[in-house]
């Protein structure tokens, strides 16, 4: 638990960093010359640009706090990879979708909401592919090392 703790200190500040990268990114590709901290619904919903900003540094914030102490995970060798994963997985779902609906980053409806999650679970399901074939490419190289000897 204190791994994951300080885990997830350090992750806020990149939580943070990520959160405001996407909206640079999105102000390019959808502000036409314009920056765009937080969506207008947002701004509507807490009473001010400002204030919008805020519960969006800090949910940012959080949600970088708990992936990074998600992380820890991984490490409980008393888990299978199937556990950890399904683990893992709903613990996201239950970070990013509470933070996605208040933030207005998707509709407030059935079919937002499960939009939203095939979206997330497509997402997290590439990223879980993508690390498994390189952690299992390291082990087969370790193990081909130690064959050597």
């Amino acid at each position: 638990m204190k791994k994951a703790f300080l885990r997830g200190l350090l992750g806020f500040p990149f939580g943070v960093f990520i959160g405001y990268t996407i909206t640079v990114f999105s102000s390019i590709a959808l502000g036409n010359g314009r920056y765009s901290a937080v969506v207008p619904s947002m701004t509507e919903q807490f009473g001010s640009e400002i204030n919008a900003v805020i519960v969006q540094y800090v949910l940012c914030g959080l949600m970088g706090f708990a992936f990074a102490a998600m992380s820890a995970i991984w490490e409980n060798d008393k888990l299978s990879l199937a556990a950890q994963s399904g683990i893992n997985f709903v613990l996201s779902v239950m970070t990013v979708l509470p933070i996605a609906y208040i933030c207005n980053w998707m509709e407030h409806s059935v079919s937002g909401l499960l939009s939203y999650l095939a979206i997330f679970a497509g997402i997290y399901a590439s990223i879980w592919v993508v690390m498994f074939s390189v952690y299992k490419a390291k082990i087969k190289k370790i193990n081909a090392d130690l064959n050597k000897q």
